[in-house]
């Protein structure tokens, strides 16, 4: 592996601010500091008027994911190329524990998929549907020699991932103590299965209806709940893709209370608000994710926590299903629900324009600082999920991975420059400022702007350790 100095850059980490150089040397950080001195056969990239920024980590991606008879149309190859073209260097999945295997299992079944494609470095959260004494077994197994350290389990869709309280009281107990993390996806599955069934009994089919079965204060309950469950286990606790004041105001409260509760929110809800909803037209399909868009005050409300840290993280919740059937040979993708709203695969694009839409609105509006956008894009994640300090930050000894960003520049998105397999953006026809000029993965030169790099299987499995407080 060739070294490689960048030279003259401003380099952006979750506290520091300021120009050098960067050597990177056998895969890792080998120096920083004013006008180094190398020798003839380093390669030196200049960066000046360009940031430095360590490369993004994306904590929540579906790449191959089985929904039903759907699944995602992004391999784990397009996935994490796309990926690499919007900044991110490593990138946490999920393994799925079906009825009939366990979360060793499951872990073995994604690494033997994604192991020959990924492109970047990846980790693996268990999605834990069943509990008993071999499952809570396992889950001590997979943490302390797997390298996988965090649990997802799910509040919502009964009879297919819903676990229920005890279930998931037993995980925070053990898991808690054990030093990892239970992520929960906070919605009242019950409730909305009730709400969608009565919904389609009145005739309402169109996509919007998945919104209007899915209401905010179902968020906000599930959220409370998660958070009492999660305090009498003594334990931490990691919400996903929150959307809504109702559950925001849950973790504001515990955290003043002094309970470990941390979450995350998506781009989508910071970008797009309910109003795309107003219609019938099954184009609003691009819109179903779970939770749906929310308000533009629920928006006030998560900018509000993103910049005094009741919410620590910002990933992608990248669930990307095509709305043209049979486009690169997916089929069963959002056309499946034309006729039934509860049957669109919920889920949506993001992974490659994160970065740049988070600097456009967030840093260039003046609603997040420099500091603070490597914080919820790279720093805490890799904290959270026991991956810093060999990722999620630019210093001496952490992986060279490296993202060369250009601050002045700007970029229309059209969903065919991107690569993603998926067919939309949710971006589409907009001007972002801001752009990924070179990524680098443990050293290596893997985007050159437009020019691919990288190759299929260079991505490594990264072992995990415990959750990092701070």
């Amino acid at each position: 592996m060739g070294t490689t100095l960048i030279r003259n850059g401003r380099v952006i980490t979750a506290t520091d601010d300021y120009l050098a150089d960067v050597l990177m040397q056998d895969g890792v950080i080998h120096a920083i500091g004013k006008a180094l001195v190398v020798g003839e056969e380093v390669k030196i990239i200049d960066a000046t008027g360009l940031y430095v920024l360590p490369g993004g980590v994306d904590t929540h991606v579906h790449m191959e994911n089985i929904v039903g008879p759907s699944i995602t149309c992004d391999t784990f190859a397009s996935g994490t190329r796309a990926a690499a073209f919007g900044g991110t260097t490593t990138v946490v999945d999920f393994a799925l524990q079906t009825k009939d295997d366990s979360p060793l299992a499951a872990i073995a079944r994604v690494q033997r998929s994604a192991d020959p494609q990924v492109s970047v470095d990846y980790s693996l959260h268990v999605i834990v549907t069943r509990v008993d004494a071999q499952v809570l077994c396992d889950v001590r197994h997979a943490m302390q020699h797997e390298g996988v350290t965090s649990f997802k389990m799910f509040m919502a869709y009964p009879g297919v991932m819903m676990a229920d309280d005890a279930a998931i009281f037993q995980m925070l107990r053990q898991v808690g103590a054990d030093g990892g993390m239970v992520a929960l996806h906070a919605e009242n599955g019950t409730v909305i299965d009730l709400l969608i069934r009565e919904a389609l009994e009145a005739g309402h089919t169109s996509p919007r209806y998945h919104a209007l079965t899915r209401p905010a204060i179902l968020e906000g309950e599930a959220t409370h709940r998660g958070i009492r469950l999660a305090e009498l286990a003594e334990a931490q606790i990691y919400f996903v893709h929150v959307s809504s004041n109702q559950a925001l105001k849950h973790i504001v409260t515990a955290r003043a209370e002094g309970i470990p509760v941390f979450a995350e929110t998506c781009p989508h809800y910071l970008l797009f608000d309910d109003s795309v909803y107003n219609s019938d037209d099954f184009e609003i399909a691009k819109y179903v994710m779970t939770p749906p868009l929310r308000t533009s005050d629920d928006q006030k409300h998560l900018w509000r926590a993103l910049r005094y840290d009741d919410l620590q993280v910002i990933a992608t919740d990248h669930c990307p299903f095509c709305m043209k059937e049979g486009h690169k040979g997916f089929f069963q993708q959002k056309m499946r629900g034309q006729h039934d709203f509860s049957q669109i695969p919920n889920g949506a694009p993001g992974i490659e324009t994160r970065l740049v839409s988070l600097f456009d609105i967030g840093v260039m509006q003046g609603k997040l600082s420099l500091n603070r956008f490597v914080q919820l894009t790279s720093t805490t994640p890799a904290k959270l999920f026991g991956l810093f300090p060999k990722k999620g930050t630019i210093a001496v000894g952490s992986d060279a991975d490296v993202v060369l960003f250009d601050p002045a520049a700007s970029q229309t998105i059209h969903a065919r420059h991107l690569h993603s397999n998926c067919d939309y953006t949710l971006l589409e026809g907009r001007t972002l400022r801001g752009r990924v000029e070179k990524v680098f993965l443990r050293g290596q030169l893997i985007v050159d702007g437009e020019q691919w790099l990288g190759r299929e299987g260079m991505g490594r499995f990264v072992p995990r350790g415990t959750v990092q407080a701070f």
